[in-house]
């Protein structure tokens, strides 16, 4: 299987498609040179960027983007902004470690929320916190878990039976939940063109600009595009998964996609009872639906697994809408505004593929859906071990990426593994 140096979207990203048109940053031409160049303008890359400008002011940065910004993944996601561990992260028996990671989790929203209000980006950011929900037998088991680790570590949570959080959300689709305060939920593609147009002068961004090939040119390396070179000292790799292809190691990373959609504004009875407030859910088992409201009183449901390529959108969609009638039907027939596909960095044990893979060669890869906070942290990391700065102990910390077997036998495995889940957990799908 060829190695793509950048995702394929069979349709555009829709919380892209609402904000206002914006000046795209010219792409990469001619002959060029730089202290450091960063692939991937997402939330690691400009938080790599951001330091190594804070560290060296007079040093040259370039971005290279493969899209324009927005429409890539970090335009893509669902918008929470995690303060603590994923439900699929949390170990009750590993508290120091999850403890240290919740702090760092903190620390890292803080800032970013302290970017927003000083920046003036209209992301309709909100601390909304987030629900967890089940259904089924295995659903009320993982929930379970997660209750323990909160319980163990000391956080603040809230029981719901399904009538509770029927009150919250506008279904009596969940039989239990539970609400935790620690989340944001932003719009993403807003929140990311918000900061890629607020980088300070000395950042270059270059849209547009697909990174074609790296190679090493002496002591340093050549980035090519198709219409363009740079030489740089150091790069960083911020693409996730799609690093494989510029010698990230691809038996420790895969590339999958998942996939969204949202409703046209709900009508003003459906909006009162389901999407007067803005709310986030995410799924007690991992297969499960993610839902959220949106400030207009819009309705998301994510949900749905693909490998390495995106499956076709229209049959996707017809199981994201059959889904969403299943939780809602009094809102049927649902009419989707807009659905979209996105890919997220995964590896075997959930540990991200992070640190120096070559002399000056760096990167932050397999985010396993962690998410913007995490993303951030571990950019913000990257860029000061590049600088010979210290650094927490990542290993330590997230764990390192595990092996996985080659294809034919991982893609099997996915889809073996995925059907098996699927069924198992088929209430909560």
């Amino acid at each position: 299987m060829k190695l793509l140096t950048h995702p394929s979207h069979q349709r555009p990203c829709g919380w892209n498609s609402w904000l206002p048109s914006r000046k795209v940053r010219p792409a990469l031409s001619g002959q060029s040179e730089a202290e450091v160049v960063i692939i991937g303008a997402g939330y690691t890359g400009f938080a790599a960027a951001t330091a190594w400008q804070q560290a060296r002011p007079d040093d040259r940065i370039k971005i290279l983007e493969a899209d324009r910004v927005g429409e890539g993944s970090p335009g893509r996601n669902s918008g929470f902004m995690l303060e603590i561990a994923l439900a699929n992260d949390a170990r009750p028996e590993e508290l120091e470690r999850m403890g240290q990671l919740n702090a760092l989790s903190r620390q890292t929203m803080a800032l970013l929320r302290e970017r927003v209000e000083r920046l003036g980006i209209d992301c309709q950011l909100a601390h909304s916190g987030t629900y967890r929900a089940a259904r089924s037998a295995i659903g009320q088991r993982s929930l379970k878990q997660y209750e323990d680790f909160l319980n163990a570590a000391g956080l603040s949570y809230q029981t719901l039976s399904g009538g509770q959080l029927a009150e919250k959300i506008g279904t009596h689709y969940y039989s239990h939940g539970l609400y935790s305060p620690d989340c944001y939920l932003v719009q993403p593609a807003a929140l990311i063109t918000g900061l890629a147009d607020s980088l300070e002068p000395g950042i270059e961004l270059h849209e547009y600009s697909p990174a074609t090939q790296i190679v090493p040119d002496g002591k340093k390396w050549r980035v090519s595009t198709s219409e363009g070179e740079v030489l740089a000292g150091r790069v960083i790799l911020a693409n996730n998964a799609f690093s494989r292809a510029f010698g990230a190691d691809s038996s420790r990373l895969t590339a999958i996609y998942t996939y969204a959609a949202i409703t046209e504004p709900l009508a003003e009875r459906d909006r009162q009872r389901i999407a007067a407030t803005t709310w986030g859910l995410l799924p007690a088992h991992r297969l499960g639906c993610t839902l959220r409201t949106t400030a207009d009183g819009r309705l998301m449901i994510r949900s749905g697994y693909s490998y390495e390529r995106e499956a076709d959108n229209a049959r996707v969609e017809d199981g994201l809408r059959a889904s969403l009638e299943a939780r809602y039907p009094d809102i049927a027939p649902v009419r989707f505004d807009q659905m979209w596909g996105g890919t997220t960095g995964l590896t075997y044990n959930g540990a991200p593929f992070w640190g120096e893979i070559q002399p000056n060669l760096y990167v932050s890869a397999g985010c396993n859906g962690g998410g913007i906070v995490k993303g951030t942290f571990l950019g913000d990391a990257l860029a000061r071990k590049a600088l010979g700065q210290p650094v927490e102990d990542i290993a330590s910390l997230f764990g390192t990426a595990s092996w996985m077997p080659p294809d034919p036998v991982r893609r099997l495995g996915f889809y073996l593994t995925s059907q098996v889940e699927r069924l198992k957990a088929k209430s909560e799908t």
